[in-house]
């Protein structure tokens, strides 16, 4: 049966470890969540971990057993829907009385919900009989949150056979889609973020699972993480030339956001929203008219009508006011809520070292490094573990890392297969190869600090979960990496699930900062940042740098000139300092133009 959360937020995947037992926490409360499966042999470590706590018998799936990785996917995200399902059935078996788990779960929905005022409805009924026929249609309404698989598409290495040869479908994102497209889950997602990869789009066309059964009705729905509408358009249309329906497009901002980070060409939140807004149906026919001819050609199921598509926003929100505004205004069908969670315990897996420098982080202590080695920027907060580990590497002249889990190798600079830029193996190679490039003493300094900033992911992003539980993840590899969005500034204590869902829906404030600006401004000030540091980094700019820096900034000045129009036709309870900070932004933006863009293109 198709069921939706009661909710109107979900909360997206984080890092590796940090969301990797959330639906276990709270789907039981019809809040969607979704977990990153790449790294399987966290995977592992889970099983065991909660095979033990749902009292089963525990049986390894070893790297030597053939598809491995796929199975240990499956058989963890079967182990979750067992463990979610037995949840339900205990918080539905609970009464009716203050503290319950079933109380919990009425309370914590939003004011605006149907089944909170049914809710209200039995709590202020004085008669028993009707009170009773309101408790058992309440029972019939609870329905758990879904769990969501997160899938980053450019992580995607070749495995190989004994033989030393490439697996066919063998590939790290191919074994992810393949593991979760075999199991148990229903009326869940899974997500693509990262950008298109035609290969995995492609081995789509195996999976029955994500055929519509109904209009607008799919046991796994396909949900795309974009930051524009032309990349949800194209992504849309290849999918749909498969046969496959996107049936959710989750907007994330470049730059506000948790984790890789990917900027637009200047193109702000409000203007991408607008879009979609103002093109949502023209996007959903555009997509119908190619996807309707496919599977009738491939003879399944046939609709007269597109399915819904939802579109729902993520990065940066932090108040009641931001949300409904984003909901309101822009029409929006959901919100992710994200960094603000990891200081919420019953929702995500921090360890307690890392929970206390969340909490201490102040605004410097979150920036966008180059630790990712993926080559793209990376959110980072300062001060952990695997920062500290890497710097004493550095200092003992044995700088890089033991690569272990090899989801990152890509460079093939110095070897015939792949290997990853935070090894210590590439490190010492390319080092030594900076020392002969005749290089002036600054530019050989900067490229040195590019090359000792990449850090181990697979373990950093990983650990929380080892730490938090105490099981065996790998031996004197403990060192705990945390990318949260640079919203993480504005909480500062640990929050429980019910004080978080009451911050969200304006029932309660959370925000320890009170001089914290709209998302929006948030945004464009990380984005004007960006622009001078992409400036300043380039001593000697070809005219394509320069077009493309007028285009940045001309676009910066478009999205402040949208949110000067349409917020004035919206209420903000601070709308004068939103004016002054978009006042501020132009004059910045304009002058830059004129100090350091003009005069290059004079010359």
């Amino acid at each position: 049966m198709q069921t939706t959360s009661p909710h109107t937020f979900h909360i997206p995947v984080m890092g590796i470890a940090y969301t990797i037992d959330t639906p276990i926490k709270v789907a039981c409360y019809g809040i969607n969540s979704a977990i990153s499966v790449i790294e399987d042999n966290i995977l592992e470590v889970m099983r065991k971990y909660y095979y033990g706590q749902n009292s089963e018998p525990y049986v390894p799936i070893t790297v030597k057993e053939e598809d491995y990785r796929a199975r240990r996917i499956t058989d963890y995200l079967n182990l979750m829907q067992r463990i979610v399902t037995s949840k339900m059935e205990e918080l539905k078996a609970s009464t009716f009385e203050t503290g319950s788990d079933l109380v919990k779960y009425f309370e914590m929905l939003p004011d605006t919900s149907v089944l909170k005022e049914k809710y209200h409805e039995w709590l202020f009924t004085p008669n028993p009989e009707k009170k009773g026929l309101l408790e058992k249609l309440l029972l019939k309404l609870v329905v758990p949150g879904a769990v969501e698989v997160n899938i980053m598409t450019k992580v995607d290495k070749e495995n190989l056979d004994k033989n030393k040869d490439i697996i066919e479908n063998g590939s790290d994102a191919l074994t992810a889609l393949k593991g979760y497209a075999k199991s148990n889950l229903t009326n869940s997602s899974l997500i693509f973020s990262a950008g298109m990869n035609p290969r995995l789009y492609n081995y789509m066309e195996n999976f029955s699972d994500f055929d519509a059964y109904g209009w607008g009705c799919f046991h796994k729905k396909v949900v795309i993480k974009v930051s524009d509408y032309r990349s949800a358009l194209i992504q849309g249309k290849y999918l749909a030339k498969k046969g496959v329906w996107v049936s959710e497009f989750r907007i994330e901002s470049g730059l506000n956001c948790g984790g890789h980070v990917f900027a637009t060409q200047g193109l702000l939140m409000g203007p991408i929203l607008q879009e979609f807004k103002d093109k949502k149906q023209e996007l959903q026919d555009s997509l119908f008219e190619l996807y309707k001819p496919v599977i009738i050609a491939k003879g399944k199921p046939s609709f007269s009508q597109p399915h819904p598509i939802k579109i729902t926003v993520q990065g940066g929100i932090g108040t009641n006011e931001e949300d409904s505004l984003l909901r309101e205004f822009y029409e929006v069908d959901g919100t992710g809520w994200g960094t603000p969670f990891l200081l919420c315990p019953e929702a995500t897996t921090v360890d307690e070292n890392t929970l206390e420098l969340l909490c201490q982080s102040k605004e410097n202590d979150v920036v966008r490094s180059k630790a990712s080695p993926l080559g793209v920027q990376f959110n980072y907060l300062r001060g952990t573990t695997a920062e500290k580990e890497r710097l004493d590497r550095i200092a003992k002249d044995k700088p890089g890392s033991p690569c272990t889990e090899k989801l990152l190798v890509s460079n093939t600079e110095f070897t015939k297969e792949p290997i990853c830029t935070a090894s210590s193996k590439y490190q010492k190679l390319k080092l030594k190869q900076l020392e002969t490039l005749n290089l002036s003493k600054e530019e050989l300094e900067q490229q040195r600090e590019d090359v000792l900033g990449k850090e181990c992911l697979c373990i950093g992003l990983s650990n929380a979960a080892a730490i938090s539980y105490d099981v065996p993840f790998l031996k004197k590899l403990n060192a705990v990496t945390i990318c949260p969005g640079p919203n993480i500034v504005n909480f500062s204590k640990i929050t429980s699930l019910r004080e978080m869902t009451d911050h969200i829906y304006g029932r309660k404030n959370s925000l320890q900062k009170a001089d914290r600006p709209i998302m929006f401004i948030a945004e464009l000030r990380l984005y004007i940042d960006f622009l001078k540091k992409e400036i300043n980094q380039i001593k000697h700019p070809t005219s394509r740098d320069l077009k493309n820096w007028e285009s940045f900034s001309n676009n910066l000045l478009e999205g402040i000139e949208h949110y000067r129009q349409s917020m004035s036709n919206y209420f903000l309870s601070n709308f004068i300092q939103f004016e002054k900070d978009l006042a501020e932004a132009q004059i910045e933006i304009e002058h830059l133009q004129k100090s350091q863009l003009q005069p290059l293109f004079i010359e």
